[in-house]
């Protein structure tokens, strides 16, 4: 059995481009079963825990491609990633 602590102490890497996330600071837990929901990252300039909570990184937990001894490896993209996916279907049709 695994307790909470364990999984913060673990880097967070995006396996789409190797970046490092962070740590994990939290967890979305669903009251009605149990499960964990999703795991928060704190933003860039994050104090303790404190301030700029929408600059939070918030993985689902579907998005956890695997977790290591050392190293949780997910699948994230980020918001201007994002803009490019859509944008270049929509670009070809042009």
């Amino acid at each position: 059995m695994n307790k909470i602590s364990d999984f913060q102490v673990k880097d967070v890497v995006n396996v789409a481009n190797g970046k490092k996330l962070g740590h994990i600071a939290d967890l979305e837990i669903n009251l009605n079963t149990g499960k964990i929901d999703a795991i928060i990252i704190p933003g860039a300039g994050k104090m303790l825990g404190f301030f700029a909570r929408e600059n939070d990184i918030v993985i689902p937990w579907r998005n956890i491609v695997k977790i290591g001894t050392d190293v949780i490896l997910v699948r994230h993209m980020e918001a201007s990633e994002l803009n490019e996916y859509v944008k270049e279907p929509f670009d070809q049709l042009k």
